[in-house]
């Protein structure tokens, strides 16, 4: 380039010419084999997890990109009370931005950038989830991957050596007791679906209905010795 500035000793150099050059390797994006020159030739539907420099909490951060632009963001957080406001503002952030943009903007919260920085290298190097998708998938599925009641699959369970296991709250939903047998080992635990009570809530369905409506049982409930509420017992 007429405009590059060179060391004396490259432009001291006689020239040599390059010889074959075969350009990029394809990737796989949307069921195809494609070269991606530019920002516009990335497409991708996937998922990325990050976390913060103390590690005190974690992101998950799905993108659906088409023709290099964000056209659908999912941000999930778990394990820090501030991160759940960065995701909102992520969320506002990140759709209409190319992916390289995305990489580049500050998405106030540490894990959620670091999300964003591991999701990046999934897209551009065709190890989305969409890869060999034909078409790829359709905007609107990361809230396919919520589920009906548009909630994250959140686990929580805690231990100690002294008192052993409780679970707190599993994909079914809030844990309101644990099931034990004889030995006082859990053979099954009662739920409360938040999700569906709320939506029952919301239909005008009173309190105490809704409740009983959004309930159930895992395992072998109804054969335990001993009920406990693993946050009061």
């Amino acid at each position: 380039m007429d405009n590059m500035n060179y060391t004396s000793q490259v432009k001291a150099m006689c020239p040599v010419k390059v010889g074959a050059s075969h350009g990029c390797a394809p990737i796989p994006q949307e069921g195809e084999w494609t070269y991606s020159r530019k920002i516009e030739d990335i497409n991708g539907f996937t998922h990325g997890v990050g976390w913060c420099a103390p590690q005190q909490g974690a992101c998950k951060l799905s993108l659906n990109v088409k023709g290099g632009i964000i056209q659908e963001a999912l941000v999930e957080t778990i394990g820090c009370s501030g991160m759940t406001h960065s995701a909102a503002m992520a969320s506002e952030a990140l759709v209409g931005k190319t992916v390289l943009e995305a990489l580049n903007t500050d998405l106030v919260c540490d894990a959620i950038n670091t999300a964003m920085r591991e999701l990046f290298l999934q897209i551009v190097y065709g190890r989305s989830q969409s890869a060999f998708s034909e078409g790829g998938l359709h905007i609107g599925a990361g809230l396919e991957d919520l589920g009906k009641g548009l909630r994250s699959q959140v686990g929580t369970a805690y231990s100690t050596l002294a008192k052993g296991p409780r679970y707190l709250e599993l994909a079914e939903g809030y844990i309101t007791r644990l099931a034990l047998d004889a030995n006082n080992e859990i053979i099954g635990y009662e739920y409360l679906s938040l999700g569906k009570f709320t939506d029952f809530l919301k239909k005008g369905i009173n309190a105490d209905e809704a409740i009983k409506k959004s309930m159930g049982t895992y395992g072998r409930f109804a054969d335990a010795a001993k009920y406990i509420d693993p946050r009061e017992e």
